[in-house]
């Protein structure tokens, strides 16, 4: 059995390792290029297709808004950003049930593959907090997410797609 001694000299050797091994690995540049290769596609979350209302209309905003939903859109392998990307997104709030229409709404992915629609605010149903969100458009694998808030009091959600070629 090896046992290693962590004192300050040992530390500052290790690190020093660590920092030239990767100025030596980035080149000239001193920056190490960020690496998304073989990044993994999202899977669809149970309970996710709950309520899912196909062809649900792009829309600027659902209700009267004061929660925001946003999120990225990446492919999967290279993460590169995807525009033009439709996203459906619903959820219970103080304005309607899941289930109903006008609680339903989608948007699409900027340039960067960013997406964001403001919503009324989402409420608790079976005790948790949580949105919905799904693609759908037919390039790429379909994906349904159902992220939970932390807090009942949160007024925005976050949920990111890495999507996979149908």
């Amino acid at each position: 059995m090896t046992l290693v001694v962590l004192n300050r000299r040992n530390l500052l050797i290790g690190g020093g390792s660590v920092l030239a091994s990767g100025v030596l690995a980035a080149g000239a540049s001193g920056l190490l290029p960020a690496r998304a290769e073989g990044l993994a596609p999202t899977e669809s979350m149970t309970g996710g297709a709950n309520n899912y209302r196909k062809g649900a209309p792009i829309v600027e905003r659902i209700g009267k808004g004061g929660f925001w939903m946003s999120g990225t859109v990446r492919r999967a392998g290279d993460g590169a950003p995807l525009a033009g990307q439709r996203i459906q997104i619903w959820a219970h709030t103080v304005e309607g049930q899941e289930h109903e229409p006008q609680s339903h709404g989608a948007t699409l992915t900027d340039k960067d593959g960013a997406f964001r629609l403001e919503m009324p605010q989402i409420i608790p149903i079976f005790g948790q907090p949580h949105g919905h969100l799904a693609y759908d458009s037919g390039e790429f694998k379909t994906v349904f997410l159902r992220p939970i808030m932390r807090s009942a009091k949160d007024t925005s959600l976050e949920a990111h797609f890495v999507l996979q070629p149908a």
